[in-house]
């Protein structure tokens, strides 16, 4: 299976299971809130559809990050996350000093899936063994839950965390690249605790009917049971999640985002991509690379603008919602 088929798969079957082994005190969820879309509760019309267009894999390469910043900084998307490990995660960095406003997380990785360019651990690999292959880079798929213990995961996601901010990155948010962190309970024990310990939002999504409708129909297991426990973590969560969909060409591609706006309920929706410029080297890189360059066009399509703009929906990015959790928090009743 395709590396890139391998992330979708991940995102989409495991981010369901998001805070199932989180055990940690959090802020307690507004009373007012309780019931509501996450969209109403942070004070957006309920009637409305909220996106994050959110960038990830910032930082992998210097492809990703030119139409990632570009995205950023002419304000065609809300949110991007940055992989640490990774050859240009510096780079990233540099520029976001000089773009402090800018809505960056921390794209958490313990894996290095691509099949000649590779990264290694933040960590020194002494005291993180498990996390690295025979290769002497990160393992490229889920053989790494065979192989890593839950402290030498804490120890590295703890690392990238510390690296953003030695770099003077302020993150908005932290989630996890091809989903990893929540394949091993204590992988996302660890991963919602340093969330907690950090103050920094993870992405959890509220887990409605019609959602929960829809992973099973898509045959993805959600057990009561996480969904039980995913109730009970009470910062900011998503309303919903959605990759873009690959496309067999541009236009189709365009269609298909259309086609997923469209079908959108109220609520606030992330929807990731990963946009990168067409070069040569990223075609060595990676074998999604015209995916990633048909989304490094989409948000400067006048075409595009003008359908956001008539189907009235608004946008959000973790650190609104996190603002706005704050306000309503305070005008809650203690």
């Amino acid at each position: 299976m395709r590396p890139g088929k391998i992330i979708s798969i991940l995102l989409l079957g495991l981010i369901f299971s998001l805070s199932a082994c989180y055990r940690g005190d959090v802020s307690p969820e507004p009373a007012v809130a309780k019931g509501k879309a996450w969209s109403e509760r942070l004070g957006f019309p309920k009637d409305k559809r909220v996106l994050i267009l959110h960038a990830d894999d910032l930082g992998m390469c210097v492809e990703a990050n030119e139409a990632g910043q570009r995205y950023l900084a002419d304000d065609r998307i809300q949110s991007g996350a940055i992989m640490m490990p990774c050859p240009a995660s510096q780079a990233m960095a540099d520029w976001y000093r000089d773009h402090p406003a800018e809505d960056i997380g921390v794209h958490l990785t313990i894996n290095s899936e691509w099949e000649t360019y590779r990264w290694s651990p933040v960590t020194d690999t002494a005291q993180v063994p498990g996390l690295i292959d025979p290769e002497g880079f990160m393992w490229r798929d889920w053989r790494v839950l065979q192989n890593a213990t839950a402290e030498e995961v804490e120890r590295e996601i703890r690392a990238q965390i510390e690296k953003a901010l030695a770099l003077g990155i302020k993150p908005s948010h932290i989630d996890t690249h091809m989903g990893t962190l929540y394949m091993n309970p204590k992988y996302a024990e660890a991963y919602l605790n340093v969330a907690m310990e950090y103050g920094l939002p993870a992405m959890v999504i509220e887990f409605s009917q019609p959602i929960l409708d829809r992973f099973r129909a898509m045959r993805f297991i959600i057990a009561d049971e996480v969904v039980e426990m995913t109730a009970q973590y009470t910062l900011p969560k998503l309303d919903d999640y959605h990759p873009i969909p690959d496309g067999d060409s541009y236009e189709d591609k365009k269609q298909k985002f259309y086609e997923l706006v469209q079908s959108l309920k109220p609520g606030i929706t992330e929807i990731i991509f990963h946009p990168s410029v067409e070069s040569d080297s990223l075609k060595q890189i990676t074998d999604t690379w015209q995916q990633r360059v048909w989304e490094a066009q989409l948000f400067y399509d006048d075409d595009v603008s003008e359908f956001l703009e008539k189907e009235g929906v608004l946008f959000t990015n973790w650190k609104d919602m996190m603002a706005r959790f704050r306000q309503s928090s305070e005008r809650s009743p203690s």
